[in-house]
């Protein structure tokens, strides 16, 4: 770790605790972040030298594991051509086409570039849509550092927001309404308390930022019975959950028709993207079509584009989600048993190729006051020994983990094996 631990001082010369992202800082789990070199498959190597299976894939977005050679091969034919050119291409048209012709949930498409961009667009359009202000989102939800969405719960139920970051002006706050995830009665209650001025709900269908809060199919269903009868939109922020649990990502999953999808990640192969589609009825509101503003300098970045198609074009195989399912039932089950013999408070919840390491003696945790207190604390010792049995999960133990096409029936062996001990280790030294 000595070239991670002198590359880590250096960053904290240059940027706010050393990092560009918040959890890349271990703050969670103590130490220091590791600094990587590069990533072949489901493996990645630090600057150190070290290697790891790695089950974090940027969080999400590889898929198909680290530089798969048909997404290489794309972004380097599409850069060598240009960059960036600030005007329609070719590759923009080809990957709407390949999501649109597949995806039976959304007509039309916008890209952006990033998840935190599109859940942003996606709000100004619902309130555009409908001239009301007022957004519904669930604790535990995640959207991006979008102000209004940045918003923990007030005190009691259907009561406005607090910020959860400085810098958030209250006013923002108070347009929204901060619910517990599965639970129709505070739902309602806000519903009633707040009606006629309600632009939008939005939630993680797959609540996948804040542990894997899996929601029964009878609550995602409630919400779009009252979004439909109240003329609420119905906001799936699917950057996580879309093209993961399958293609049509979680509105597929649970065959519920959202009004609007945000999605991000696996559509960018690696690359920074996000979109957001709808009906074609409701993207007309859309500048220059509509009314409602949006624009972005890199949107429908080619580079980005012609990654996202290759990967997409991989996704469609056929077999390709049942592999991947097949491979995480595999290793959580493992997992499991072991936990299970051993008498281990412990939970490997997965749905999809997304899996969590859950603290909890819960057969289901569906929403966030359900999820141990003691979790950051056992989940520390346990990543620090997964680490130096070289398997590579995220530094916090409230995100969740991915298996990728790139993971091999070996890798899923030995990292369960490693998940086992490093179990064993946690418990031994949490007596």
């Amino acid at each position: 770790m000595e070239a991670s631990k002198a590359l880590f001082e250096k960053a904290k010369m240059y940027f706010p605790g050393g990092v560009n992202s918040p959890v890349r800082a271990f703050k969670s789990v103590g130490g220091t972040p590791i600094f990587f070199e590069k990533g072949k498959g489901a493996h990645v190597w630090d600057a150190d030298g070290n290697q790891y299976i790695d089950f974090c894939c940027s969080w999400g977005p590889l898929i198909l594991g680290h530089a798969p050679d048909a997404v290489v091969e794309a972004i380097v034919s599409t850069a060598s051509k240009g960059s960036s050119f600030g005007a329609p291409t070719r590759e923009e048209n080809e990957l709407a086409d390949l999501i649109l012709s597949n995806h039976k949930y959304i007509e039309k498409i916008r890209f952006v570039s990033s998840g935190t961009e599109a859940a942003m667009s996606a709000i100004r359009l619902a309130r555009g849509v409908t001239g009301r202000n007022k957004v519904i989102k669930f604790e535990g939800c995640y959207h991006g550092h979008v102000d209004a969405l940045l918003v923990k719960a007030g005190s009691g139920l259907a009561t406005l927001g607090t910020s959860s970051s400085a810098g958030i002006p209250e006013a923002y706050a108070k347009e929204t309404i901060v619910v517990p995830l599965n639970d129709i009665q505070a739902f309602d209650e806000a519903v009633e308390k707040y009606r006629g001025d309600i632009a939008v709900v939005a939630i993680e269908p797959i609540p996948a930022n804040n542990g894997l809060l899996i929601q029964d199919g009878v609550f995602l269903k409630h919400l779009r019975e009252v979004c439909t009868r109240e003329g609420i939109l119905l906001l799936f922020d699917e950057v996580i959950s879309g093209f993961r649990v399958g293609f049509e990502g979680a509105s597929g999953y649970y065959g519920i028709q959202p009004d609007v999808v945000a999605f991000g990640k696996i559509i960018g192969g690696g690359m920074p993207v996000g979109a957001y589609g709808s009906t074609a009825e409701v993207m007309s509101h859309v500048a220059p079509e509509g009314p409602v503003y949006q624009a972005g300098t890199l949107s429908g970045n080619p580079v980005a584009m012609a990654a996202g198609a290759a990967q997409l074009r991989a996704c469609l195989q056929p077999g390709f989600y049942e592999r991947l399912n097949e491979m995480t039932e595999s290793l959580c089950s493992q997992v499991q048993a072991h936990a299970d013999a051993k008498g281990y408070v412990f939970r490997m919840f997965h749905v999809g190729s997304i899996f969590w390491v859950s603290f909890s003696k819960e057969k289901a945790v569906r929403r966030m006051d359900e999820i141990p207190e003691n979790s950051g604390k056992l989940f520390a010792p346990f990543h620090h020994f997964l680490l130096e049995k070289g398997v590579y999960l995220g530094p916090s133990g409230y995100e969740v983990g991915f298996v990728s096409h790139a993971h091999s029936n070996e890798d899923i062996t030995y990292a369960a094996q490693a998940f086992c001990e490093a179990l064993d280790y946690t418990f031994s030294q949490n007596q």
